[in-house]
């Protein structure tokens, strides 16, 4: 297995000439990409870091973040990107965790490294503004710099993410340069890319979709479009502008872009391949999709930072809410619920827990200096992914939720997401979530919380849950009007706010009649 440097080179070489990457007026071929990160290589040089040591970035998607990124590459420097709008306490926890020795940030994440104790004990440097005495990275490129050559091998230390830490401190997943290859060769099997592909860099740097589709793209002689923050109306221009080929978000991006008023007037015919993952896409999404794209592929990329692909359905529409089968490099399993094996595995249609193997190439070995998270999840040689599924009669897996999730209601189990795609077909339905709340009788009740496209009222919805066949007792017992679904900054559904109170109650009219 190559390394990520020696990859970058080989496409360098086959392909020169060939776009890469654009960010606004910055368009670099990959000849003249290489020179500019074999600068950047010589900056990280001058700031004294050396392999095995981490590097983490602030940075929306630039031009300067995915430049970076490969010249970490290079160096044998584990690029540990964090959310660029982590607040100072979180900047602090992640320094300290991964010993960081540099610290690369802009303008808008300025503020959060100034509240960052932690962050004057490390080298800092800024992209487009700097706090008083610290460098430009600008300052630090040599531009006279040898070509990068590559100084680490496969089994070096490649990148390490940090996983959102929704009920705990965010941890560490570090992964070397022979699984993030492997799964970004993945990746271009799964989603049949072609050469010349052009993909819109809109998933941050900091996910794993981000980095997936910025390393896919440079096996393919394929171009980053850079979006440094998603906008509707800048992600159709640069659709239409740069000829775009794939689309490869969360469903909430989807969402936006296909119900925003400029998508009827945009030219998105260049647009051929759909893929989605880090959330499920209700059947009513799915739909709107497939009429407003016609897309030749239409993937459902289920995986996680620690492994990137799960399972994979390149025919999304053709069983709404199927995650498909095991992707090229892992095997999964449905394991009852509190199952402390892989082996043991669940009948077709029983709901459990998804297992994945760790033997595969895609796969990471545990997270960063975290033994009570390794025990929790890792288990004779299976990685337990904490989300609830079952596999059909036909072998396909459906995901139904998180084991957290699971709402218990009167000794029975109710998962989200199959009501949620039910109200999804509604109409009048923009966006639901479903949760459960706590209920002295039932233990919890089914609470959907609704975005509402047009006037419905409560009894309407529930009589189409009824009519559509969802069972009693997983018919909503409580609805909520809300003017809008609380989501993480990649787009996840934060239902643990939800059922925290921390939303707020629909204040705007919706318009009368369903919308198209």
């Amino acid at each position: 297995m190559l390394d990520l440097g020696t990859s970058f080179l080989a496409s360098v070489e086959r392909d020169p000439g060939a776009l890469a990457i654009v960010d606004g007026d910055r368009r670099l071929t990959y000849a003249e990409w290489h020179r500019h990160i074999s600068a950047a290589l010589a900056g990280l040089d001058r700031l004294g870091l050396r392999p095995g040591d981490h590097l983490v970035t602030l940075l929306q998607n630039r031009w300067e973040a995915a430049t970076l990124h490969w010249a970490c590459q290079f160096a044998g420097v584990v690029m540990t990107p964090l959310n660029w709008r982590a607040k100072g306490d979180e900047i602090d926890h992640c320094l300290a965790d991964c010993e960081a020795r540099a610290l690369i940030y802009e303008r808008v994440s300025a503020e959060a490294v100034a509240a960052s104790s932690p962050a004057e004990a490390v080298r800092r440097v800024g992209v487009d503004a700097a706090l008083a005495g610290d460098p430009v990275l600008a300052d630090l490129l040599d531009v006279g710099a040898a070509p990068a050559t590559p100084r680490a091998g496969p089994e070096a230390w490649s990148l390490m993410l940090y996983t959102s830490g929704t009920t705990s401190r965010p941890k560490g997943v570090p992964r070397r340069h022979r699984a993030e290859r492997a799964a970004a060769v993945a990746h271009v099997a799964q989603n049949l890319y072609g050469r010349g592909e052009r993909t819109l860099g809109v998933m941050p740097l900091y996910h794993t979709m981000g980095v997936r589709s910025l390393l896919a793209m440079s096996l393919v002689a394929g171009a980053f479009v850079c979006l440094p923050r998603f906008d509707v109306p800048d992600a159709l221009r640069l659709i239409e502008q740069e000829r775009v080929t794939n689309l490869y978000l969360v469903p909430t991006l989807f969402h936006d872009v296909v119900h925003h008023p400029a998508f009827a007037a945009a030219d998105v015919s260049s647009v051929r391949k759909l893929g989605f993952a880090g959330a499920s896409m209700t059947d009513g999404l799915l739909k709107t999709l497939d009429a407003a794209f016609r897309p030749d592929l239409f993937v459902n990329h289920y995986g996680s930072s620690e492994i990137y692909t799960f399972t994979v359905d390149q025919d999304a529409v053709r069983k709404p809410g199927s995650a498909g089968r095991s992707g090229i490099n892992q095997r999964i399993r449905v394991v009852p619920l509190g199952a402390e094996s892989g082996e043991d595995v669940a009948p077709p249609g029983q709901e459990g827990e998804i297992v994945a193997i760790l033997a595969g190439d895609e796969a990471f070995e545990g997270y960063w200096r975290r033994p009570e998270a390794d025990a929790k999840a890792i288990r004779a040689g299976w990685y337990f992914t904490g989300d609830t599924g079952f596999v059909d009669a036909e072998g396909d897996l459906f995901v139904t939720g998180r084991v957290d999730d699971m709402i218990i209601t009167g000794g029975e189990n109710v998962s989200p997401v199959e009501i949620e795609s039910c109200l999804s077909l509604h109409p009048a339905v923009s966006e639901v979530a479903v949760v459960g709340l706590p209920d002295e009788r039932w233990g919890k009740i089914v609470a959907a919380f609704v975005k509402r496209r047009a006037a419905v009222p409560e009894a309407e919805l529930d009589a189409f849950c009824r009519e559509s066949g969802l069972a009693n007792f997983k018919r909503p017992r409580r609805i909520v009007f809300v003017d809008d679904i609380p989501k993480s900054p990649v787009g996840k559904l934060l239902r643990r706010k939800l059922v925290a109170g921390e939303y707020t109650p629909e204040t705007r009219s919706p318009s009368e009649g369903p919308s198209a």
